[in-house]
């Protein structure tokens, strides 16, 4: 699995934008959904992208945007939650005539961020331009791409009356549900690197090692911001340069202080001391490994009494293990 990184040129400049956590997935649903982008990427067909806050949607549409014939255009990107009227027919226009990166004009891709959030009284204007948009673009020259993202359930929004119905089937060409963190952790690897390596360079720092008992965490935890938490951590141990402070945080999960095991969230203290726990943990077994698990050999190397060492065993669960 490896780290890659998408250049996208900015609204009306020259310049590169780097977006770093891109990754080739381990996980199934996620290689599903690359297929289906390599697929319809090509084809300018309007993209809805689902999941949670912080699964990476703009991350997706930038991919999708990267891979398209728009990609000599800009890749605008417009918040719903604060457009008007005005604002609206400003964004269509430019999602229509970007400028790429050589300057040249190009039309290039509008990413509506959050299409559940857009008023009501634009739903209709939108609607209107995207019919138009499809018209137009029956010519050999492509048109604009359009891709939303939202993180609420449109079909529930529609029922409640709060979303277009006519919108919705408009904006929904292919729908792209991203899942949760949680439920692709054999990426957190990859993404950790992406993101270590990012911030190493931000402030010029080296890049941290990650020692087995930070994954090991990193797994059991739930993730409820989900990449955009990761990155955070992450962010944290380039810049503070010590695990243990990066990950005090971990224990909770946001909103309600809760564990992905249900217990209450814990201390700083209290997490230095299991983060120690885990990393004596890793430590014997590497030990016990390198003596063929002869657990006298194994004590005077650690410099523990061979009692003291049958104690830890049985703390971590090792008790009945073969020993030399």
């Amino acid at each position: 699995m490896q780290a890659r990184s998408l250049e996208v040129a900015k609204p009306g400049h020259a310049e590169v934008e780097e977006v770093p956590y891109f990754v080739e997935s381990s996980n199934t649903a996620m290689r599903a959904i690359e297929r289906v982008v390599s697929d319809i990427a090509p084809t300018g067909i309007p993209v809805l992208i689902t999941g949670e806050s912080g699964t990476g949607k703009e991350v997706m549409a930038l991919r999708i945007h990267r891979l398209s014939q728009q990609q000599a255009g800009a890749f605008n990107k417009v918040s719903c939650a604060s457009l008007s009227l005005d604002s609206l027919s400003g964004a269509l226009k430019n999602g229509s005539n970007g400028h790429g990166a050589n300057g040249l004009r190009h039309p290039g891709t509008l990413f509506l961020d959050e299409i559940s959030e857009l008023d009501p009284a634009c739903q209709p204007r939108l609607l209107s331009a995207i019919v138009d948009s499809e018209a137009e673009g029956n010519g050999a020259k492509p048109g604009a791409r359009l891709i939303s993202s939202t993180c609420r359930n449109l079909e529930e929004e529609m029922r409640a009356g709060r979303f277009r119905e006519e919108l919705y089937f408009r904006i929904n060409g292919v729908c792209l549900r991203l899942p949760p963190l949680r439920h692709r952790k054999e990426d957190i690897p990859a993404l950790l690197d992406a993101f270590l390596d990012k911030y190493a360079r931000e402030f010029d720092r080296s890049i941290p090692r990650v020692p087995a008992w930070v994954l090991e965490r990193m797994e059991e935890y739930a993730w409820r911001g989900n990449i955009r938490e990761l990155e955070n951590v992450a962010r944290k141990m380039v810049a503070l340069g010590d695990m243990q402070m990066a990950l005090a945080d971990l224990p909770g999960n946001g909103s309600n202080g809760q564990h992905s095991n249900g217990h209450e969230g814990i201390s700083l203290k209290e997490a230095s001391r299991e983060a120690s726990r885990l990393a004596e943990r890793e430590l014997i077994l590497k030990v016990l490994a390198r003596t063929r698990w002869n657990r006298k050999r194994a004590a005077q190397e650690l410099k523990i009494s061979y009692k003291a060492l049958l104690y830890k065993l049985k703390q971590i669960g090792l008790e009945d293990s073969t020993a030399g």
